[in-house]
């Protein structure tokens, strides 16, 4: 595998070091000439110091051999242009690019990056979420992302509280498999009713999941 990575700073450096353990064949383009000699010490890579977005410095970069391109720095315009020229000139199909300002995702999307991602919207939902579903935990896929396991409480709100299993009137492809009750663990039956403070541990297919978390809490993840 044959990356280009494109910016400075800290996330460069720790991204380097992670794929470089992998054994990925990199190329560094820094823009700042101290980053860029720390880096070329530090670690076995081709380090060219240049602006990314530049045709002739990614020709340096041999872009036509690589197989993904990451542009990394601080300016939206120099990810989205190193993009779109890795991907029209060099034939790189797989771009990823960061977007320090969150509304310009939808432009770089439309433009055909491969990967967009702003780090202040992911940090945003990711509060959202914590914030709105506090009882919901664990999130986890396995199986392949095909089954989804979580932990949930039931709060005293929850509209499942009071309720046996066969009441919920839910899907079989989303199961209680056990129930965490004042420290002690219970297999439920369909008769077994529903408490305050119970824990949950359930086990869903990906497209039950909201229609069942919205069963138990009246809210859908």
């Amino acid at each position: 595998m044959r990356l280009i990575l494109i910016g400075s700073g800290k996330l460069v450096y720790f991204l380097t070091r992670q794929f470089a353990s992998k054994g990925y064949e990199l190329t560094l383009i820094c823009p700042d000439s101290d980053d860029a000699r720390a880096l070329s010490r530090q670690f076995k890579a081709t380090v060219i110091l240049g602006d990314g977005s530049d045709p002739t410095i990614l020709q340096d970069a041999e872009a036509y051999r690589a197989d993904i391109l990451l542009a990394l720095t601080t300016q939206d315009q120099d990810n989205l242009v190193a993009c779109q020229i890795a991907q029209q000139q060099f034939g790189i199909t797989e771009t990823l690019a960061i977007v320090n300002d969150p509304d310009n995702l939808d432009i770089f999307e439309k433009l055909g990056v491969t990967i967009a991602f702003s780090a202040t919207e992911i940090i945003a939902h990711l509060l959202e979420q914590h914030l709105e579903f506090e009882n919901i935990k664990n999130i986890s896929p396995v199986a392949e992302g095909d089954i989804n396991v979580m932990e949930v409480t039931l709060e005293e709100n929850s509209p499942a509280v009071g309720k046996t299993l066969q009441e919920l009137e839910v899907s079989s492809q989303a199961q209680i498999t056990c129930i965490v009750r004042n420290q002690y663990i219970t297999m439920p039956k369909r008769w077994t009713r529903l408490q305050v403070a119970d824990h949950l541990i359930v086990v869903s297919r990906p497209e039950y999941v909201g229609p069942f978390l919205r069963a138990l809490t009246g809210n859908e993840a």
